[in-house]
């Protein structure tokens, strides 16, 4: 195999052998033992161009997630021998490492107050184990600015597929964190060995998944996106990160990008015109500005896809139900959901491209609230289709509005 080591398009149709034959059924010492010399000195950024390869050429996602841990174990040895990520206080690769180091004592303070648990049931106990798993669930921000912030910036420099299957993780593991919290809540009942029993089925996938990302994040995720986005870019980057917020950690201040750079991000959008440009609207006529005004103020969230299925417009109001950055602008809406769902997604809006709906709706309960989520197709004067616009809003207080309140009420209230 030492042919391969010297031969850049070798050395990658041999990688790309090594997991085809992991998928085919292989085990990790097998291939290890045949493809010795080319797994030496593997790069992250190899593996991920490799796993993007396998992809794009048909190999499912789900598929590369089945048998991602199985990947990492095959080329552990040469990450290992590769140097971690360096950079300094208010980078976000820093911020982002520095949440999984918080996260991995909230973990093992969990992993403790279930094994406490598990010996004596106590409602004290239970409280504890609660809690620790309430805190876990902080790092659900992490996660967030991953999919929102770092994804969209990597699949500008063709990044796709191994991003989707983290992506499926994160779900998995949020998954996890929902059914531990139903277990907890139902607590042990008069049956206390299924009830442990039950911690450690539903704990411990949960407790290896989140381990792993950390390992896949710091040797594979975090190098690889170093060595793609630019220094504006990772400016760009942390320019959106407070919208989402942080996991446990603030960022620090010792990062700054170049100065031409920060200049540059520095730039905001213009400004939209306070007189002239009006746009002549059906019903009136409207300044930019005004628009701009209306539609960061109404209590809903609105998001706009065109016919070519990209985002073009998302309103920024004071508090949102789901998160957004303008990192997705411009970002394939497919790119834009998990994985699970993105069948769904696909179905609805080749439906309204085909006119065979206009509407889609749904309703979830999310952090004890009730949230209304529609879909509305987009067509012009002939009916063609232009594109799809989201509207999401917060309906738990609607709900439960009884009687009346009239206008007339207001000013006797006054």
């Amino acid at each position: 195999m030492s042919e391969y080591i010297d031969n850049h398009t070798k050395r990658k149709e041999a990688l790309k052998s090594v997991i085809q034959q992991l998928h085919e059924g292989k085990t990790v010492d097998e291939v290890k033992e045949e493809f010795a010399a080319v797994l030496q000195n593997v790069g992250a950024t190899e593996i991920s161009q490799v796993e993007q390869a396998l992809i794009d050429e048909g190999l499912p996602e789900t598929e590369v997630k089945r048998l991602c841990d199985v990947h990492v174990a095959v080329f552990r040895e040469s990450l290992e021998e590769q140097s971690k990520p360096d950079t300094v206080p208010g980078h976000p690769v820093y911020t982002f490492l520095a949440e999984n180091g918080a996260t991995a004592r909230v973990l093992d303070a969990l992993e403790k107050a279930l094994d406490t648990l598990k010996t004596t049931p106590t409602d004290e106990r239970l409280a504890a184990a609660r809690e620790r798993l309430a805190e876990l669930r902080k790092y659900e921000k992490h996660y967030l600015r991953k999919e929102n912030i770092l994804f969209p910036y990597l699949e500008k420099h063709g990044f796709t597929g191994p991003s989707a299957v983290m992506w499926a993780i994160h779900d998995d593991v949020r998954a996890g964190w929902k059914e531990l919290e139903g277990l907890l809540a139902a607590g042990p009942g008069d049956d206390q060995t299924t009830f442990a029993s039950r911690i450690d089925e539903v704990f411990g996938p949960l407790n290896t998944a989140i381990r792993e990302m950390f390992y896949k994040e710091e040797h594979i995720l975090f190098p690889t996106s170093l060595e793609k986005l630019s220094e504006g870019e990772w400016a760009e980057v942390r320019g959106q990160e407070d919208e989402i917020g942080f996991s446990y950690v603030e960022p620090g201040r010792q990062w700054t990008p170049g100065a031409a750079v920060a200049k540059s991000v520095a730039q905001p959008t213009a400004a939209p015109a306070q007189s002239g440009d009006l746009l002549h609207l059906d019903t009136g006529t409207l300044t930019p500005l005004e628009v701009n005004r209306i539609l960061t103020h109404l209590p809903i969230d609105v998001t706009y896809v065109d016919k070519d299925d990209t985002v073009r417009f998302f309103s920024q109001g004071k508090e949102r139900i789901f998160p957004r950055s303008p990192a997705i602008i411009g970002r394939k809406v497919q790119k834009c959901h998990p994985p699970a769902s993105l069948n769904r997604v696909q179905q609805i809006l080749d439906d309204f491209r085909a006119g065979e709906r206009d509407e889609a709706e749904f309703w979830i309960q999310m952090r004890g609230r009730f949230l209304h989520i529609r879909y509305f197709a987009i067509r012009d004067e002939r009916g063609e289709y232009q594109g799809t616009v989201e509207v999401s809003q917060d309906v738990t207080d609607i709900r439960s509005l009884e009687g009346e309140r009239r206008l007339a009420d207001e000013s006797e209230k006054e």
